[in-house]
This record gives C-alpha cells, structure tokens and sequence, in this order.
C-alpha cells in the first residue's frame, strides 16, 4: 500500500476540501427590458428634533407597472413608497405605540403623477411628519397610468410613523 508523504497530504487536504465546496455557477437569467428609470429627489431634513432621521439619498425608481383598479394602484404606490426611501421606512412589525398617524389624500393626473394632496388627519404629537409623508409622495411618483380608471382619481395612504420619524404605508400592513 503506497504511502503519502507528510509534506504533501495537507495539501492533498486542502485540494479535496475546496474541490468539494465548489459548484458550477449558474449562467444569469435573461434581462428583461426596462423603461429608464426616475430619478427621485433627495428628502429636505425635518426641523431639528429628537430622533429626527438623517437625509436619504437620491434613489432611482424603475417606470410603474400597468395598474387595472385602484387596489392595484393602492398597492403600486405603498410599494414605490418604500423603494423611494429605504432609509426612512420600515417594513417590520408596528411598534406601539406610534409617534403619528398623518392621514393623506393624493388626486393623481392621468398618468399617475400628484396632482394634489389634501391631509385628512394631521397628528396630535410630531406634526412635522405630515410634510415629510407629503414629501415621500412626490418623490416616489409617478404611480402609473390611471387614465383608464374611473374618476375621481385619488386614494387614501395612512402613514405609521415610528419613534425615529420612519414610516410604513399602512396598504404594506395588512
């Protein structure tokens, strides 16, 4: 029986254990086409206050998709929401209690862009997340095509803020 000689058996070791953890790498899946995406706006910092969270980056947001109901619309635009401002939402569990509840309603022209937003409850405490929620929604516009769609053009988003001012559209909390 031939035997292996001492100097080379920790690396015929460690030739078999790096041959055993590799496998093939899969070719990438096909790109799909993709419109250009939006540019959106940089968050303007709240007034100074405790907890207040810092300046996001601009993020660059693909075309919204084709929408059929206001449900779909609804869920398209708590969706951009979020992808807008990955520094300043949350998709975890809603603590309790909430630092404010700003309630928005936003009328959209045909092709999904604000054309107004009327605030239908302003918070008792932080009444500066009202502009920042108004702010969030400019930014992650447009939220599709809703000229096919019956008017009146608009739907309702309630944002859940928490103590550090990140919010989460109550649509993603269902």
């Amino acid at each position: 029986m031939p035997c292996i000689d001492p100097k080379h058996l920790s690396a015929l070791v460690g030739v078999s254990l790096i041959a055993g953890c590799s496998a093939p790498v899969p070719p990438p899946p096909p790109a799909a086409p993709v419109a250009p995406p939006a540019v959106v706006a940089p968050l303007r910092p709240a007034p100074a206050v405790q907890g207040a969270a810092a300046v996001p980056q601009p993020v660059r947001l693909p075309a919204p998709g084709a929408v059929r109901n206001w449900t779909e619309v609804r869920l398209q635009a708590a969706r951009r929401l979020v992808a807008a401002h990955p520094q300043t939402t949350y998709m975890g569990e809603v603590p309790e209690p909430l630092l404010a509840i700003p309630v928005l309603e936003i009328e959209l022209n045909g092709d999904g862009s604000v054309r107004r937003i009327d605030v239908l409850r302003v918070p008792s405490q932080a009444k500066d997340t009202v502009q920042i929620a108004m702010e969030a929604v400019r930014r992650a516009a447009p939220y599709g095509d809703v000229s096919r769609l019956p008017k009146p053009w608009h739907f309702t988003e309630t944002f859940l803020f928490d103590d550090d001012r990140k919010f989460k559209p109550r649509t993603l909390d269902r």
